[in-house]
Parts: structure tokens; C-alpha cells; sequence
């Protein structure tokens, strides 16, 4: 049985973009709950989380408005002043530096345990109703409302369901919305690691065969790996021992920051592309990875989600403020178009890139072996290049 009456926004996943959502509606005055089937665990320095995010201005602006970002920036958030990438296959790098582009900073590297774990400790104060746990096991739409039913039996009658549970999202599946994926046969193996020389707060990008390394600076000297690599590679490279992991991967880094050396245990976990077919199906509205799973080698993939939950609080509040009908199906469906637009191009382009730049075949590597040189001493674009992957 319902507990409460009619709720404004049931938002199902208690992630980055799940939990970000609740906080960021919640502070513009809307009745928000949370659904999430597992608490969190917390966050301790001491055991960094292997899955970092390199989070952008905007998102950081989105961070400091609900509440967490202080917080966050305080704890361990490493700031990068500079962006390399090159390509194994020869040619000129391609560099972004924060002061040429009038910024402090070009982002941050944050773990994303120490996100969730701000965000949750945010949710009570910021009044958002926490069922945890909890799992959606019917979605039941009407003209005005929709119910949303618990595996342990509670509905719940809301105006609008969020879905912003993964890429395997149960509310998005509950909603009759399909996607459209595409398999990389590429895994990411990630790690921490020490190098010889100093990071420089550069996040650092090399394009192989296989696939692109990234090494990004994170506090204490450390770097976070992510090495994008065929799956079985990835395999390979896992069961190596320290010694010879340290090698391959220093070998493959082109030697940028001298010999690396692995401090943590490594994990490897699947690439593909996924896209929803919409990202609003009625009273449903799919954010985060439950409607796009992107490569990760532009570090966007969070920041796209996040960018959904900016993006609606910015309708939805806006038109509580004016006294419109906030849950209006027009403003909803231009929200979902423009939303579904942005990240499709986005995660094609992502894709253009890893195909072009993960080819050994002679001519790929002689056309693209300068492009990114070009694009590098040009500076509107190199300004326009970053402003796109930056969001502003």
C-alpha cells in the first residue's frame, strides 16, 4: 500500500546521476524519492575507488548548487592543468592548456565513491525520501500520474518516473523502452599507478592499435589508469604479474612519464555503445548511463549524464517558477529530443574516434597522423574543441 499521497518525481537509482538528480530537484522545491536496491558502501581514503571521472566545469558548477562540490574538492579532488594526447602511429600531439584557454583548471579527477558517498550524505537534509532498500517491480501509467510498485509490495503514485538505474536499468525496461547497442570487443582495465616522473597535472591520452591509454593525474603523485584494449588483451594483461604488467604498460605509455609502476589491484570491464531509443516515453524520462553508454576515452560519459539532470532541473523549475504546468508533455518531449541529440552525437563521435585512432592499417594511420597536430596549432579550434568536451 502507497504510504503518502501523489508524489512530484520518483527517481529510480541512487548513483552519480540518480542521486545528483534527487538533490538537484529537491533544492528547487519538488517532493523527490530515491529507489536504490543497495546503500552505498563508504567512501575511506585509504582504499581509492578504482572508477574515476574527469569532471567538467559545468558539472562541477551542477555539484556546488546542490550542495557537495565543497565538500568533494576538499577531500581529494585533483585538479588537471593540461590535456595530451598523441598517437602511437606518429604525427604531432594534441595539447589543451588552462591558462591558453583562460581557466584555473581544465577539470578535475574525482573518484566515484567519494561522489556517491557526498551525494548520499546530502539526500536526508535535502528532505528526498530514501527507499533503500528498494527495486522497482511494475510501472503502471495513467493520464496524470503514473505507479510505480515495489518489489515488497508499496506503490507508489508519482507524476514522473526518472530512470537513472545503469545501462541495465530496470525502469527504463519497465517502460517498454529499447535501445540500440553496439559491442567494442574492447575492455577498459584500470588500476592506480606511480611513475618515475611527475604527472605534471596532465591527463595524458596515447592512441594504439588496440585501443587508447589514458593516465590521469590524481593526488599524492598517482595516476589513474584506463587502457582500452581487444577484450582478450584485457584478459592477458590482468593475469600478468606486477613486474611484467609494469612493463607492458610502460611500453605502451611511450615511456611519456618514465617507468610506471602499479600500487593497486586492476579491474577490466566491457566497452560498448548503447543508446534508448528515447529518453522520455510518456511519464518516464531515461538519464545517465540508462539511456547512453558511451567510450570512455573522452572521459564524458559522467558528465553527459550529469548535463541531463542540469538540463531538466532547468525545465522543470523553470516552469514551477512561472507557475506553468511543469510536467507539461511538450516541454518534456523538446527536453528528451534535445537531450537524446546531444548524447547520440556525441557517443558517435566517440566512436568515430576509437575507430579511426585503433587501426593499424597503413592508410587510416597516414591520414590521421597529423589531424591531431592540426587541430592542436589552430587555436579557435583547439578553443572550440575543448569548449565541446568541457561544456562550456
Amino acid at each position: 500500500m502507497s504510504r503518502r499521497g501523489p508524489r512530484d518525481v520518483v527517481i529510480a537509482g541512487g548513483g552519480v546521476v540518480g542521486a545528483a538528480c534527487a538533490l538537484a530537484l529537491a533544492g528547487r522545491g519538488f517532493d523527490v524519492v530515491l529507489v536504490e536496491p543497495r546503500a552505498p558502501a563508504p567512501w575511506t581514503p585509504a582504499s581509492p575507488d578504482l572508477r574515476v571521472y574527469a569532471l567538467a566545469h559545468d558539472n562541477a558548477r551542477l555539484f556546488g548548487t546542490i550542495g557537495v562540490w565543497a565538500g568533494v574538492e576538499a577531500t581529494r579532488a585533483h585538479a588537471y592543468r593540461r590535456m595530451e594526447v598523441w598517437d602511437a602511429g606518429g604525427g604531432s600531439a594534441l595539447r589543451f592548456d588552462a591558462d591558453a584557454l583562460a581557466k584555473r583548471e581544465l577539470g578535475w579527477i574525482v573518484e566515484h565513491g567519494l561522489l556517491v558517498d557526498r551525494l548520499w550524505s546530502r539526500l536526508q537534509a535535502a528532505g528526498v525520501d530514501v527507499r533503500c532498500p528498494g527495486a522497482l517491480e511494475a510501472v503502471d501509467e495513467g493520464d496524470a500520474r503514473i505507479s510505480v510498485r515495489l518489489e515488497d509490495g508499496t506503490r507508489i503514485d508519482t507524476t514522473l518516473l526518472v530512470a537513472a538505474d545503469g545501462a541495465d536499468s530496470a525502469a527504463r525496461r519497465l517502460a517498454g523502452i529499447d535501445t540500440r547497442a553496439r559491442d567494442y570487443g574492447q575492455s577498459g582495465v584500470v588500476g592506480y599507478i606511480r611513475s618515475e616522473r611527475s604527472h605534471e597535472d596532465t591527463a595524458w591520452q596515447r592512441f594504439l592499435p588496440g585501443g587508447p591509454l589514458a593516465l590521469l593525474p590524481c593526488a599524492d603523485g598517482l595516476s589513474s589508469i584506463v587502457w582500452s584494449v581487444p577484450t582478450a588483451e584485457a584478459e592477458r594483461l590482468l593475469s600478468l604479474d606486477e613486474a611484467a604488467f609494469a612493463d607492458a604498460l610502460t611500453r605502451a605509455s611511450g615511456g611519456r612519464l618514465g617507468a610506471l609502476a602499479p600500487i593497486s589491484v586492476r579491474a577490466a570491464f566491457p566497452l560498448r555503445r548503447q543508446l534508448a531509443a528515447t529518453q522520455r516515453a510518456g511519464r518516464v524520462l531515461v538519464l545517465g548511463d540508462a539511456a547512453h553508454v558511451v567510450h570512455p576515452l573522452a572521459g564524458q560519459g559522467v558528465n553527459l549524464g550529469l548535463r541531463d539532470v542540469a538540463s531538466l532541473t532547468a525545465v522543470l523549475g523553470d516552469a514551477l517558477d512561472r507557475g506553468a504546468r511543469w510536467d507539461a508533455p511538450q516541454a518534456l518531449a523538446r527536453w528528451a529530443r534535445a537531450r537524446r541529440s546531444e548524447n547520440t552525437i556525441a557517443a558517435h563521435a566517440f566512436e568515430l574516434i576509437n575507430d579511426v585512432y585503433s587501426n593499424d592499417s597503413v592508410l587510416p594511420v597516414l591520414l590521421r597522423s597529423h589531424l591531431l597536430g592540426i587541430a592542436g596549432r589552430v587555436p579557435p579550434l583547439n578553443r572550440l574543441l575543448w569548449q565541446r568536451a568541457a561544456g562550456g
